[in-house]
Order: structure tokens, then C-alpha cells, then sequence
């Protein structure tokens, strides 16, 4: 079985503009390549990545581009494109998918304040684009109103394959599971929308404090709605060093996950994510260890 961790960024602020990279995230303010995360990655027998974009701008996706060009770790890349201006979207993404680890679009919809952007017409049709073209969309779910949408877009567009990044945030340490617990199952009711088992700390404002424990009843709650077949795995490297580091995640992660049979293991680990992105075969089995299973 290939690990995957399917969703990882890269940032460099010399090279591109991070609007949401502030001084209040001190650890993290500064360039971060990829070299940083290989010894845990190796640590956590992970063998590929997928690249996330971390910015709304096309100088993010030259810099996961050039990573990926340098590290074959890197199975996947889910870039920008400008889903609001349709017709420089298709351009600019028959352009990126020249390269083959291209598989994938995401925009950062939870910076925007209008939380019904996406049903916006030109958003809209740009989202047309996306599922003409048959590439992913990661959406960034954050609140109640974005889960709200999902229903909606796959409507719309019922050939687009959508994963929901971070479980859209589960209230993971809050007395409150609603509404997230039945948004999150209505979400699931459409067979092509995905869900990452990422980002999953803290709620409160100790998200250094998670737990498995705390994390176990959303886990289990999106097995029941999505299945494991439509689960996968992320370390949400680097934002995870605010939650006590990649290590710490995984850690973590894996107490949830040993309770898993083997097939539902390996769909989370690495299946899912290799038939939900299309990552060649080719690519995995250049960085692939022996199976462990």
C-alpha cells in the first residue's frame, strides 16, 4: 500500500502573496519548502503528497510547480485558476494541464466574505470549466452556509467531483454538534463528493490541546456518511505546526485509523486519494515503499 497525504502546501512570501499570512501566525510567517517535511514524512512511511494551493495567484502555482519538478514525492498538484473570470480560468487551466500532476482546482472561497460566491453566475460558470474539463475541486469549507451549498453545486454540475477539505471544520471541542453533523451527512448524499480527514484540531482556541478521543465522533461520523471509500487522508502540513506539528497529527491520526479493517484503511491512506485525483501509477510507484500490509 502507497500512503498518500493528500493535502500538503508550500509557501514562499518573496515569491507569491499570502493575504492571510499574518504576524499572528508566527511559526509558520516565513518561506516553508518542501525539504522541511520529508524526515516526517519518511518518519510516517508516507510516500506521496498532494500539493495544495495556498494562494489565489498565479505565483502559488509556479512554486508548487517548480516543487513538484524537484521532488518526486509529489504525486499531485491542485492549483488556482480564476474561477470568478471563466474564460482566463479555461486558459490559463488547458495551460497547467500540460503538466500531467496538475489534477485539481481550489480557490480560497473562506477568505472571501460573501459566503454564496460560489453560486455567483460567472463562479458558476467557471465552475462549468472545472467539471468540462474533468479536474477535482477542493472546497474550502469553513462555515455552516458553505456545507449549505454543496447540495446546490452538485446540481448544477453533476459531473464535478468535489472534496470537502477538513471535514468543513467539525466544532471538535464545542458541546454543539449541530448544524455540522447533518450538513455534513447531506453533503455526503451526492456519490462524487469526497471529504480530507485534515485539519482536524480543536474548535476552542486551544487547538494545540485535540485529542484522538476529542476527533473519534466526527471521524466516525463521516465513515458512516461518506464511507472510506470517499475519505482520505491529510497532514495539512504546514498549518498543522500550530496544532503541535506533523508528527503530533499523525500520531494522533493513526489511533483512528488502526481501528480501521485493512480495506477501509487502505482506501483512507492512499486509495481514496489516488482514484478521486487520478494519480498515475507511474508517479506513485517512483517513491512507493514495499507493501506493509
Amino acid at each position: 500500500m502507497t500512503i498518500i497525504d493528500a493535502h500538503q502546501h508550500v509557501w514562499d512570501p518573496t515569491r507569491a502573496r499570502y493575504d492571510w499570512l499574518t504576524d499572528e501566525l508566527a511559526p509558520i510567517n516565513r518561506t516553508i519548502g518542501f525539504d522541511e517535511l520529508l524526515p516526517s514524512l519518511r518518519r510516517a512511511g508516507v510516500q506521496a503528497t498532494v500539493l495544495v494551493q495556498s494562494a489565489d495567484n498565479d505565483e502559488d502555482t509556479e512554486l508548487m510547480l517548480e516543487t513538484a519538478a524537484a521532488h518526486p514525492e509529489i504525486a499531485a498538484i491542485v492549483v488556482y485558476v480564476p474561477l470568478d473570470r471563466p474564460e482566463e480560468a479555461a486558459g490559463r487551466l488547458a495551460q497547467l494541464r500540460r503538466n500531467p500532476l496538475v489534477v485539481g482546482v481550489r480557490n480560497l472561497i473562506h477568505d472571501i466574505p460573501d459566503p454564496d460566491w460560489l453560486l455567483r453566475p460567472e463562479v458558476d460558470e467557471g465552475l462549468g470549466v472545472l467539471e468540462d474539463a474533468g479536474v477535482t475541486f477542493d472546497l474550502v469549507s469553513v462555515l455552516p452556509r458553505h456545507l449549505e451549498l454543496v447540495p446546490i453545486l452538485v446540481k448544477r454540475h453533476p459531473r464535478l467531483k468535489i472534496v470537502i477539505d477538513h471535514l468543513s471544520k467539525p466544532p471538535i471541542g464545542l458541546p454543539e454538534r449541530e448544524p455540522w453533523w447533518q450538513l455534513i451527512a447531506r453533503a455526503a448524499e451526492a456519490p462524487l463528493v469526497h471529504a480530507k480527514l485534515s485539519g482536524l484540531y480543536s474548535a476552542t482556541a486551544l487547538s494545540s490541546s485535540w485529542t484522538p478521543d476529542a476527533v473519534r465522533p466526527f471521524f466516525d461520523r463521516a465513515l458512516e456518511v461518506f464511507g472510506a471509500d470517499r475519505l482520505m487522508y491529510g497532514g495539512d502540513w504546514p498549518i498543522s505546526v500550530l496544532s503541535g506539528g506533523y508528527d503530533r497529527v499523525w500520531d494522533g491520526l493513526s489511533v483512528l485509523f488502526s481501528e480501521l479493517d485493512v480495506h477501509d484503511r487502505q482506501a483512507v491512506l492512499g486509495g481514496t486519494a489516488e482514484r478521486f485525483y487520478g494519480i498515475s501509477a507511474d508517479r506513485l510507484g517512483a517513491t512507493a515503499a514495499p507493501d506493509a500490509e
